[in-house]
This record gives structure tokens, sequence and C-alpha cells, in this order.
């Protein structure tokens, strides 16, 4: 094991004691915590039939691109598999199945796997989806697996996640808005409920990193600059459809998601600001000259991908998802 795991592994032993400890702060209760069943028609009630109805009416006034976001969306959210696997062959915290990383990694999976349940059900019930086609994407998704970037490092796997979490709440909250003004108050309140559990993982995942700060503050700071460097590669990237490879859809579904201001460039540059506020980057002390210059690396590149961001056209539309019905 080189010197630089060996610390994770230590520094991982405090971490996993605290994620134990704040478990309960950050995940609820499963025998209370909301299911899909909660909001989707009753299967067992005189009114399914009628109530699907009414799914399907509200359902035919979603814009184009939004169906196609929330499918794009919920393909990812089905892919935990991938995630969880994932997490688990990070290198340095503990793999027992009673420690704070596995217990974390199946309570936080299991929690979010809800999301996709939902949403699936919904666009199924919608009669706006090809289901066999979103269905094949979901499984390429699993299939091909995907490199994000962070190796097996604990601390990138932190930072990864606390501005994909932060990502997919900004995605799901403007989804919830974007329904509601077309008049579907079910999907709304289901994307809303979906942005809170997001916003709560945001936070644990960004709590959990400032103890890496605390106290391996000069390696914290350069995983968070080699990550910035490298951008945050969400798991829509790796989205394909038939017939397509690798990339080609992500670019027709984030230029859907740019039209709509679901999830736009300068959401990418804000994210950011956001972590660097939130870990107290600018003010870090103690750092070596190698932290010092990834601090610095780090606080400039907002202003300079702002820039960018602003300079961007909004895409127009000249795609067909072969996933929207008609």
């Amino acid at each position: 094991m080189s010197f630089f795991a060996q610390k994770r592994g230590e520094v991982m032993v405090h971490v996993e004691k605290y994620m134990l400890e704040m478990m309960d702060t950050y995940l609820k209760p499963i025998d209370t915590n909301w299911q899909p069943s909660d909001f989707l028609p009753d299967s067992t009630s005189e009114t399914f039939y009628q109530d699907i109805r009414t799914l399907r009416e509200n359902a035919k006034e979603l814009s184009y691109d939004l169906v196609a976001v929330l499918i794009g969306d919920t393909i990812t959210e089905e892919a935990l598999p991938t995630y969880e696997s994932w997490l688990a062959m990070v290198e340095g915290p503990s793999m027992a199945e009673d420690g704070g990383w596995m217990k974390w990694n199946r309570h936080w999976t299991a929690e979010e796997n809800r999301h996709g349940d939902l949403l699936n059900k919904y666009l199924y019930l919608s009669g706006r989806v090809d289901m066999r086609q979103m269905e094949i994407s979901t499984q390429y998704l699993i299939a091909d697996g995907f490199d994000i970037g962070t190796g097996h490092d604990p601390y990138r796997n932190f930072i990864y996640t606390s501005f994909q979490e932060m990502a997919t709440n900004i995605s799901h909250r403007r989804v919830a808005s974007l329904a509601k003004r077309d008049g579907d108050t079910l999907l709304s309140r289901m994307c809303g409920v979906i942005a809170s559990d997001e916003a709560r993982h945001a936070k644990a995942y960004k709590d959990f990193m400032n103890r890496i700060f605390e106290v391996d503050p000069n390696e914290a700071m350069l995983a968070f600059e080699d990550m910035m460097r490298k951008k945050i590669v969400m798991p829509a990237h790796f989205l394909r459809e038939v017939g397509l490879k690798i990339g080609q859809t992500f670019g027709h579904f984030t230029d859907a998601a740019q039209r709509l201001g679901v999830y736009t460039a300068v959401d990418y540059v804000e994210i950011m600001q956001q972590l660097i506020e939130d870990w107290k980057i600018e003010g870090m002390r103690d750092l070596n000259e190698a932290g010092e210059k990834a601090r610095d690396y780090i606080m400039n590149l907002p202003a300079r991908l702002l820039r960018v961001a602003e300079r961007m056209k909004n895409p127009t539309m000249d795609y067909k998802f072969s996933w929207i019905a008609g």
C-alpha cells in the first residue's frame, strides 16, 4: 500500500465513524419515508382507471423538451446498480458490512432507488414514451459502465458526489417548476420530493468532505483541483440510444436541458462557487506549495468558466428522441 493510500485509509476511519453518527440526519427512516405508490394511481382502488386517464391528460401538456429531459433523468436514476458498485470499489474505507462506508452506501442507494421507480412508472402510465427504447437505453447505461474520473480515491468520490447531488437537485427542482407551469401538478410534486432527497444527500457529501479538509487539507485540495481540471462528468454523459455511440444522445439531452433552463453551463459554475464557499477554500491555511497552487487555480476557475458560459448560444431544436412516442 502506498503512503497516500495508507493516509487516506487513516482519514477514512475518522470519516466513517462520523458517517455512522450522521446517518439518521441525512437519510430518512425507511418505514416512514415516502414511496412511489404514495404518488401513483392505486391499482387496488375503484378509481384506478379514471386516475390513469387524468394522469395521461395532464401529461399530454408537457413540452417535448421537458419529456426528453425527464426520460434522461429517469434513465440515470435507474442506473443505481452502477453507482452502488462503483462506491463499493473505493480504496481506503473499511469494507466491513457494518462500517460507515458500506452502511452509508447501501442506505443511500436504497433511498435513491425510489426515484427511478417513481419516474419510470409515471412515464409508463403517461402514454408519452416508447418504453422499450427507454429500457434499452437504461440497460446500455448499466452495461456500459462509466469513468467519472474519480478512480478508487474516496476524496475524489466525495467531491464528485457533492457536485452531482447538487446538480440533480437543480435539475429535478426545475423540472418540477416546469411541470407545474404545464399543468401537471402530480409530476411537479414527484420531482419536488426527489429534489428534496437530492438536497439532503448533497449536504451529507459536502459535510463528509469538510471532515476530510479538516484533517488532510493538502491532499483534499489537490483532489478538488484535479476534479475541476477534468470537469465533472455527469452520468447522463454515457446515455445512448439504439444505433448511437456513447456521448451522441447526451449532446441532444443537454441541448434540451439548456433550452429549458433545467441545467445550464452557468449552473455548473454556480455549483463550483457554492462548493468553494461551503468548504471555505479561499481562507484555507496550513497548505504546502502544491496545495496553495491548487487553491489558487480553484479560486480563479469560476470567473473564467462563467465568461465562457455566458457566451454560449442557446441550442436550437433539431433532434427527435427514439424514447418519445409519436
